[in-house]
């Protein structure tokens, strides 16, 4: 197979280790190192090169060489609860001594007092309230500050790790080698816009422009002399589901060429990027392996996976299980 690596730009250590591994890989020939020589890796590779193979029938420009990812359950775990859930908590428990009437209130109330299943049991609308209860008066280069310190020092209830070292490592080996091959990697994300920026290039190598995800309104003003924008307790947009395709129309303006995700709230965007014309392809990551990870899919409340299992081989679209496809999950 040809190697097609390109020039990388300066990168963090995390980010260099990574595109490193990927180099030593493609040397060998493999440029997916942590993946089981099965059908899904055959897939990937397969169509890489035919949309990469000047003079195929199937060759794609370079500059429309665009692909998707989802963030939770897809780049990263999303057990028990969604990491910016665990973030949410956390920034209640903290900001609690400024907020007494939090003790009284629900869902607060609960999250105080250690009950999580109660604090979610008003499912959506319950989280967008915290949400906004938590991620809303300050600027934005104060919660950027936040979401930094947060994430540096936060563990995972179950693995004790850091959340940013529960990404995957099959993952992480597919962007390298998407962008060696001179595609654009984005994430689209039902997840906060502002909580994965700061924080994306350095695990992902996917620079904050390339980020889509659910917003709150911002406002301009100007405090001390200095223009800041100032985050409001108001919903800007919801990029998931039917959102997806609209966050990529807006962000991006191109329809993607490669669309990778985990749930049903990504069928649309996979939907969406593969009825587009010429060469197209869609994966679903199946969490299969309750022993390195979980294993979930139809009956779960985080992740359900249901329509893209039933539809998705129908589509065309590559099912992964993390069991059978990966030999291993998480970066050693």
């Amino acid at each position: 197979m040809k190697s097609r690596l390109k020039p990388y730009p300066s990168l963090s250590l995390f980010a260099s280790i990574l595109v490193l591994a990927t180099i030593t890989a493609h040397a060998q020939g493999d440029p997916l190192a942590s993946w089981n020589d099965s059908a899904a890796k055959t897939a990937i590779v397969s169509f890489v090169e035919k949309v990469t193979t000047s003079g195929s029938r199937d060759f794609v420009p370079a500059p429309e060489r665009i692909a998707v990812f989802d963030n939770d359950g897809t780049l990263w775990s999303e057990q028990p609860m969604y990491f910016q859930a665990f973030f949410i908590f956390d920034r209640i428990k903290a900001l609690a001594s400024q907020h007494p009437e939090w003790k009284n209130r629900e869902p607060f109330a609960s999250v105080l007092k250690g009950d999580v299943k109660s604090a979610l049991a008003g499912g959506e609308k319950a989280l967008m309230e915290m949400a906004m209860a938590t991620h809303a008066g300050m600027t934005t280069d104060e919660f950027e500050q936040i979401v930094k310190d947060w994430i540096a020092t936060a563990r995972h209830p179950k693995s004790g790790k850091l959340y940013t070292e529960m990404v995957f490592q099959p993952m992480l080996e597919l962007l390298a080698y998407l962008r060696a091959n001179e595609f654009k990697t984005f994430i689209v994300s039902g997840g906060g816009i502002e909580f994965m920026r700061p924080w994306a290039k350095r695990i992902y190598g996917i620079p904050p422009e390339q980020v889509v995800g659910s917003s709150i309104k911002t406002k301009y003003e100007v405090r001390d002399g200095k223009p800041v924008l100032v985050r409001l307790p108001e919903l800007n947009f919801i990029d998931d589901k039917v959102g997806k395709p609209v966050g990529i129309n807006s962000h991006i303006g191109r329809r993607p060429i490669m669309a990778f995700g985990n749930s049903d709230g990504d069928f649309q965007m996979l939907e969406w990027t593969t009825t587009g014309d010429g060469a197209r392809f869609g994966l679903i990551v199946h969490h299969t392996d309750a022993e390195r990870e979980f294993a979930y899919d139809r009956e779960s409340h985080i992740g359900q996976l249901a329509r893209g299992l039933d539809e998705g081989p129908k589509r065309g679209w590559t099912i992964v299980s993390m069991k059978d496809d990966w030999k291993v999950i998480y970066p050693k």
